[in-house]
């Protein structure tokens, strides 16, 4: 189940996606966002999603390494969409006890599933597509105009990509450290929910210990490296924006609006 997140992991390519600078593709993920939950009917949704399907195809990535980062929240995913089912009301289509099932609960449990997965599959464009140094750059430099009211953009943009850059290594760790265990006798399959959340406690103790001495190692890096934050440092490759990235924004903006048109007038 961890190697199948897939948070922080970069696939290389030459698509139309991956050569579009990160602001645009940030500026075009929250647009997509906002299409998704505006959206309210079939037609809304299908439009969002054929839409997604499309950008899938753009980036040129492989499918399945989207349908990885969606199995590990399928258990989200589907518990959402049950709880729409028996507590959204309307009219009865089926009844056990206090248990309802209503024809707009299944309307409303499936667009909820749905938005779920679309939402994971949009972030998933952006990281999948951009490397984490480009990500950075990026949101530094949406947070720039921020530094007038104290907020450090800098700071802000370099924890952030840190935290997605050693997702990826957390997770392997973990596996490793699973392993360790497994051979020594450990069990972390049967037994109830709280034997097993007590089964793990061998695993987040090292898990910890290797943490803080990465960002330890990581710290002690960054300083020999004389680093001293964003003030006066300059970059191999700065950011500009193109005329796919205007195409790209003008597309997605069309988007929006087409959804809020339908919203309005269906």
């Amino acid at each position: 189940m961890l190697k199948d997140i897939t948070i922080g992991q970069y696939i290389a390519g030459d698509s139309f996606i991956h050569k579009m600078d990160p602001r645009g593709k940030i500026f075009a993920v929250f647009i997509l966002m906002a299409a998704l939950f505006t959206a309210k009917d079939g037609l809304s949704y299908s439009i969002v999603a054929a839409f997604t399907l499309f950008i899938i195809l753009l980036s040129q990535i492989p499918v399945k390494h989207y349908l990885k980062g969606l199995k590990p929240l399928l258990i989200i995913i589907a518990l959402t969409s049950v709880m729409h089912f028996f507590l959204t009301p309307g009219e009865e289509i089926w009844s056990w006890g206090i248990l309802k099932l209503t024809r707009e609960g299944l309307w409303q449990g499936f667009f909820m599933g749905l938005r779920l997965a679309l939402l994971i599959i949009i972030t998933s464009v952006l990281t999948l597509s951009t490397t984490p140094i480009s990500l950075t750059d990026g949101i530094e430099k949406l947070l720039n105009p921020f530094k007038k009211i104290g907020i450090p953009a800098h700071e802000l943009a370099m924890m952030m990509t840190i935290a997605l850059r050693f997702i990826p290594t957390l997770i392997e760790e973990t596996e490793k450290i699973m392993n360790a265990q497994k051979a020594r006798g450990a069990d972390f399959e049967s037994g109830n929910l709280i034997k097993r959340a007590k089964a793990l406690i061998p695993i987040l103790v090292p898990l910890f210990i290797s943490s803080f001495r990465r960002a330890d190692d990581l710290a002690i890096a960054m300083e020999a490296r004389c680093y001293r934050g964003g003030e006066g440092r300059t970059r191999l490759r700065e950011l500009a924006y193109s005329s796919r990235d205007f195409f790209a924004l003008a597309v997605v903006t069309l988007l929006l609006v087409s959804v809020i048109y339908l919203k309005i007038t269906i």
